[in-house]
């Protein structure tokens, strides 16, 4: 016999990583620990998709989910493309520094 996990617990689970992502993003200063905060709360949103989506018995979730991923790879080495740049001008990566875009 199969038991289902209900709907509640993989949506409660997705609020608390993304509550924990927002928080890393927000307390944190260190940019690469913030790129990983916007990857917990994106994959937090790729969990209520794909289980409203298997709630529903649709497939739509999990397209979106793939497309998701797709963007937040490129987000990923755009960012960190930018904070090597970063580095190799001022030296520093510290959030708190990069109050400008000039050279």
């Amino acid at each position: 016999m199969a038991q289902t996990i209900p709907l509640s617990y993989y949506l409660a689970i997705s609020a608390v990583l993304f509550a924990m992502g927002a928080l890393g993003v927000l307390i944190r200063r260190n940019p690469l620990i913030i790129f990983m905060s916007v990857e917990l709360m994106l994959n937090a949103a790729n969990l209520a998709f794909v289980a409203f989506a298997r709630s529903f018995g649709v497939l739509t979730g999990q397209i979106f989910v793939f497309f998701v991923m797709t963007v937040s790879a490129a987000e990923v080495a755009v960012g960190l493309a930018l904070i090597i740049i970063i580095f190799r001008n001022k030296h520093s990566i510290d959030v708190d520094l990069m109050n400008s875009l000039k050279g």
